[in-house]
């Protein structure tokens, strides 16, 4: 938006305009103009104190623009709208341009304001409000058409792809102003691809490359192109599933016997799943390092041997392929004697049993050392006490003496009594 006062014209200024839209008006409106052009031109007021202003619009492709040439302070100036070759569209309330796309919205002497419809790229330009004061004033408005992208398309270079292979993916919004921006998912998972940008008549088309190396997880996701551009509300965007083939995935389960022991006389049962993509057609069992037992039984993915014995101890290998490769899983068979359970039971329950059986005896002989320990302390205190009374109760030196000399024998008892 933009405003400026018009080189001083004043009566002459006014009617050369108004002259120029009432030569481009139809042959019915002309006369009416050519009446204004003489009032017009005899009563301009100055432009003191009066102020045009107007506001840049931007609009979507195929919506309704709205056009308004405001004054501030007016006193009834004459306001006159043109387009950007400078036709009038609007001389006050009136239209002489024949598209009929405009319309009139509201006229006073404070504002025109009229709306385009349907607009197209081809309406982008500025546009002009005068107002008729002495000297003349003029602003523009600047009217932005965007254009969402006309076509979005995905390209994906296989339909198949093989796990490990590197595939490209491109993505074009065609036809879009401004540019569009590009975005690419995996999933819920966003990865960077490198875009291109070409422009013809004002337009822009705009191409995204990806290049994507795919994994067996990735069979079934979606690989999603996702356009922003401001004339797009919410997400645009289009996808493709990836198909991925990848070798199978071999898994062997043992059916029988629950508990996982085999032991002679046993029977022994193995289930061999796999998984691929296309699905496994050939599944077979062999025997590593050794010919497969006479009494084994191979039905399809299942492999049975009956009445186990150590002879059919190694390694059981279960192979399957696809178009893409193949793969093997392996188990290794180890027969225990038929008593080898049990054994392993009863030789369970003898150390607990031996277990609990120390735990008492070592208790109990804690128990009797508190016991003797604490007699030996009590009959010792009993012997120093009658060690002493010997010696308190002598009169003289000499009773101490023969006091001692009992106490000694009396020590000699207590000694020999406790040897």
């Amino acid at each position: 938006m933009a405003s400026a006062v018009l080189p001083s014209g004043s009566q002459c200024a006014a009617a050369a305009a108004v002259a120029a839209a009432a030569a481009a008006a139809p042959p019915g409106l002309r006369l009416r103009l050519l009446l204004l052009l003489l009032s017009a031109a005899a009563l301009i007021p100055t432009g003191d104190g009066q102020n045009l202003f107007t506001k840049d619009v931007t609009v979507i492709e195929g919506e309704v623009a709205t056009i308004s040439c405001q004054v501030n302070k007016s006193d009834d100036s004459v306001i006159q709208l043109l387009n950007p070759n400078r036709q009038t569209i609007y001389f006050r309330d009136f239209r002489p341009l024949k598209d009929s796309r405009f319309q009139l919205l509201n006229f006073s002497s404070s504002e025109l304001k009229v709306s385009l419809t349907n607009v197209s790229i081809s309406d982008e330009g500025r546009y002009f409000c005068q107002l008729y004061t002495d000297p003349p004033q003029e602003s523009y408005t600047t009217i932005t058409v965007l254009v969402p992208p006309r076509n979005l398309m995905i390209d994906i270079q296989k339909d198949t792809a093989v796990e490990g292979e590197e595939i490209e993916v491109n993505c074009t919004a065609m036809a879009s102003k401004p540019a569009t921006t590009i975005r690419w998912f995996k999933g819920n998972k966003e990865l960077k691809g490198k875009s291109e940008v070409e422009e013809w008549s004002d337009m822009y088309t705009v191409t995204s490359q990806l290049l994507l190396k795919v994994h067996k997880d990735d069979d079934g996701l979606p690989v999603i192109c996702q356009v922003e551009h401001p004339a797009v509300t919410g997400n645009l965007q289009t996808q493709r599933y990836l198909e991925v083939q990848y070798k199978p995935q071999v898994h062997i389960q043992m059916t029988y016997p629950l508990q996982g022991l085999t032991r002679e006389g046993d029977a022994l049962e193995l289930t061999c799943e796999a998984i691929g993509k296309p699905q496994p057609v050939m599944v077979s069992w062999v025997r590593v390092d050794d010919e497969m037992p006479q009494h084994a039984v191979l039905s399809g993915p299942n492999l049975f041997i009956n009445n186990l014995n150590k002879t059919d101890n190694g390694t059981y290998r279960c192979e399957a392929s696809n178009i893409v490769g193949k793969a093997h899983s392996d188990y290794m068979l180890y027969v225990y004697d038929s008593r080898a359970g049990e054994e392993g039971a009863i030789g369970t329950v003898d150390h607990a049993v031996i277990g609990g059986v120390v735990a008492v005896v070592v208790f109990a002989m804690l128990c009797l050392l508190i016991i003797l320990g604490r007699y030996f302390a009590r009959h010792k205190g009993t012997y120093f006490t009658h060690e002493a009374k010997g010696a308190d109760d002598a009169a003289d030196a000499d009773t101490a003496i023969i006091n001692a000399e009992g106490g000694q024998n009396n020590s000699e008892e207590k000694k020999e009594y406790f040897i």
